[in-house]
């Protein structure tokens, strides 16, 4: 490769991005400028490039290596092209104007040499293309096609602290066995399009989880998962945090949120936060997530009490979802002002319920009173009530998983009392 070509292309490549964005020179650009544009290129691409990376690229880090093809491949389809390699075919470095004429002399070769040269070159061509995939074939170790074999890869983590959040964890991975041509990311969750983009040729890296939760990290390779490992970051009781934007979020204290038999965040902690809340407040999201030992997703009750009086700009519909954490899988309970039960989805472990094909009124509710969510599944058939009344009803598709605990989410504002499970007798109390 020759590297100041490919320096070359990729300042070209960061040009296009920064005329995208027109967010002016970016030699004025902040660390919340590239968190920023992590989240837009992970939105746009699927693919989150990490802030380091993202300033490596712009010259804010010292680093003299090239960036691994699939952050070129990704940057590439940020600027609007497929891959790399077309980006490369199809952008010119330089325009007429940038050719230096150093002089007016023209070397006439004779015609037999003409000749031969263009015979040579045609079978340059020709040869060019059988080299390439000779290589990409040798260089991968696979067949075309055929799946590589998750024996040959490693993948393991480690957790900095053993509860709370932000929590780093350090991922140890060895994809040596991909081809030099192949793209290798860590996915940190069960969502396999936020993967990240790491070095084949490294074995670290390195992630903030900013919020409790079960996680499947993954170590793939092209769209392959080649080795995968469950990981779980307990919330050390109540956690309540204000998703405000890209990067940190905003953690309140827990002596300012407990309240009594329960957790909230009122009008006045939320302005004390001083993020803004009109017209748009801000997700607020309520975590506990622990070890719950033999308590599975086929067979419990759970029984809540919730409210949030937030319905300024546009919280009018007062939304409110109830997560109930498996591994690996999820129930998802929505609630709303009874005007707005026209836009719900009801999910639970591969099933779902949606509001155009079926009837959840029943969801419908006055969110700024206190109002009980309970929740029962017997043998995979759950049923959902609200304030008593049967609101919906359905089966689970997915095998039964182990719950490890909840996510309340509201916008602005609110409020958690009178939270357990009970399953064969046993209650957990939150």
């Amino acid at each position: 490769m020759n590297n100041s070509f490919e320096i070359k292309y990729i300042l070209k490549c960061l040009e296009l991005v920064e005329v995208r964005l027109n967010w002016g020179p970016s030699s004025e650009w902040t660390t919340y400028d590239f968190e920023k544009l992590s989240g837009i290129i992970a939105e746009t691409t699927g693919v989150t490039l990490s802030i380091t990376t993202l300033k490596r690229l712009w010259g804010k880090l010292k680093y003299n290596n090239i960036p691994a093809v699939t952050t070129l491949n990704t940057l590439a389809q940020f600027a609007g092209y497929n891959s790399w390699r077309e980006f490369k075919q199809q952008v010119p470095l330089h325009s007429v104007a940038d050719i230096p004429l150093e002089s007016e002399q023209v070397t006439v070769l004779p015609p037999v040499r003409k000749v031969l040269s263009r015979r040579w070159m045609l079978g340059v061509m020709g040869i060019l293309p059988l080299l390439l995939i000779g290589y990409l074939l040798l260089s991968s170790n696979k067949k075309p096609g055929k799946p590589l074999n998750p024996a040959a890869f490693e993948f393991s983590s480690n957790k900095i602290m053993s509860t709370g959040v932000p929590n780093s964890v350090i991922f140890h991975y060895n994809a040596l066995a991909a081809g030099a041509a192949d793209s290798v990311f860590i996915s940190q969750s069960w969502d396999t399009s936020r993967k990240v983009a790491v070095p084949r040729e490294e074995n670290t890296r390195s992630s903030i989880y900013y919020a409790p939760g079960y996680y499947r990290a993954k170590l793939m390779v092209n769209k392959q998962i080649v080795k995968e490992h469950d990981l779980m970051i307990a919330s050390n009781g109540w956690l309540a945090l204000l998703e405000a934007g890209p990067g940190t979020p905003y953690y309140f204290k827990k002596t300012d949120i407990e309240k009594d038999s329960g957790v909230a965040v009122n009008k006045a902690l939320l302005a004390a936060s001083g993020i803004q809340t009109l017209p748009t407040p801000p997700a607020l999201r309520f975590f506990n997530v622990r070890d719950m030992g033999d308590l599975d997703n086929y067979n419990f009750t759970f029984e809540t009490t919730l409210k949030s009086d937030f319905k300024e700009g546009t919280a009018a519909c007062q939304r409110i979802q109830v997560l109930i954490l498996c591994k690996n899988d999820l129930i998802f309970i929505p609630l709303c002002a009874k005007g707005c039960v026209g836009e719900l989805s009801l999910y639970a472990a591969g099933t779902t319920l949606n509001s155009q094909s079926a009837d959840l009124s029943g969801l419908g509710c006055t969110p700024e009173e206190w109002t009980t969510l309970k929740v029962s599944a017997v043998d995979g058939k759950m049923q959902v009530w609200v304030n008593g009344k049967a609101a919906a009803s359905l089966t689970m598709a997915h095998a039964p998983t182990g719950i490890v605990g909840l996510q309340y989410r509201f916008n602005g504002t609110g409020a958690i009392k009178d939270t357990r499970f009970t399953q064969h007798g046993k209650t957990i109390v939150f």
